[in-house]
């Protein structure tokens, strides 16, 4: 069952990354915004069909919030592809479903309502990546194919990154078909009776990833959040059947 949780700010603050004072991270919550029902009330999606200057004035006071006024910010409208884009620059991109970046000043993020975001850090060559991972994400090994090109572009090694798994649909929200199902690993997957349907845990999944590329377990951060089962302080796609706004889960270094 639901329980209702005490969190009434525009955002969450991952403790992975509190160690490391050059860096910003946060994913943002509903709360706090303008924008009217259904997308009440921090809305940070601009593909939405909530007004505009609404998605602005939100996105101006999630940026307040969280201490980041001064930094130019990149983003892209999302594919469920696994493209990844090495960001230099501000700037909305197209196509891309990673950003990476070793840009002081730059904040990246990514969009969510029920996909995973990731947000990753390597304070020893100081880049930062953030990741879009819904089911065609993670069974296409996105956070590890990222993680494979902060190795590549700037020398990473991924037993010194820090992880943040962010707030996403729940593994007992999260019910698809076989065709989905049979994707996933059996560790990842419960079948529900009675049906051919089964609850697949995206949490656990991209846990195993990070794992995978060799993030060390004591590295790696999960959000406790629901996106449904915590509807009223998040944003879900499925729960409110595609009417509602979205999240934003953004990191980046101080100039």
């Amino acid at each position: 069952m639901s329980q209702a949780i005490a969190l009434t700010a525009s955002h969450v603050s991952p403790a992975i990354f509190s160690l490391f004072p050059k860096v910003i991270a946060a994913e943002s919550t509903r709360h706090g915004g303008i924008s009217p029902a259904p997308f009440s009330s921090l809305n940070l999606g601009i593909n939405t069909a909530d007004d505009v200057a609404n998605v602005d004035e939100n996105r101006r006071r999630f940026f307040s919030a969280i201490g980041a006024d001064g930094l130019a910010f990149a983003s892209s409208y999302q594919v469920h592809g696994l493209e990844i884009l090495r960001a230099t620059e501000a700037g909305r991109y197209d196509g891309y479903d990673a950003l990476i970046t070793n840009q002081p000043g730059l904040l990246i993020g990514v969009t969510v309502a029920d996909c995973v975001p990731i947000l990753l850090y390597d304070p020893q060559k100081q880049v930062v990546a953030a990741v879009h991972a819904g089911w065609k994400g993670t069974t296409g090994k996105l956070v590890g194919k990222t993680i494979a090109a902060l190795q590549e572009q700037f020398g990473t090694k991924p037993e010194s990154c820090y992880a943040y798994i962010g707030t996403c649909i729940d593994e007992c929200s999260f019910e698809v078909g076989p065709e989905v199902a049979d994707l996933f690993d059996s560790v990842f997957r419960r079948a529900q009776a009675g049906t051919v349907k089964s609850y697949v845990d995206l949490k656990a999944a991209n846990r195993q990833l990070l794992l995978d590329a060799g993030v060390p377990a004591a590295n790696i951060e999960a959000s406790t959040y629901s996106t449904v089962l915590n509807n009223d302080s998040f944003f879900s796609h499925r729960a409110e059947r595609g009417q509602t706004g979205r999240m934003v889960a953004v990191i980046g270094i101080k100039k």
